[in-house]
């Protein structure tokens, strides 16, 4: 059964989520830590995006100051 090729896709779908929430989770924890608190609408903003997008913001996140910056970002970036 492991063998198998439905097995092994839906084991690698779960591995992906497993490495996307990774990425949202440590992403949401930079910007904590950098701006503070985020609001509800942002995390969930955060949340929505894709794996390339969150390597992106995780990237981009370093020469953010305010909130505004992330709110920019993700505006520019949906």
């Amino acid at each position: 059964m492991r063998e198998s090729p439905l097995y092994q896709e839906i084991l690698q779908e779960g591995l992906q989520q497993g490495i996307q929430q990774g990425e949202v989770s440590l992403a949401l924890r930079q910007l904590t830590r950098r701006l503070g608190t985020l609001p509800p609408q942002l995390r969930s903003q955060i949340q929505q995006l894709s794996t390339v997008q969150v390597e992106a913001l995780g990237e981009a996140l370093l020469d953010f100051s305010t909130t505004q910056d992330l709110v920019a970002w993700l505006q520019n970036h949906q």
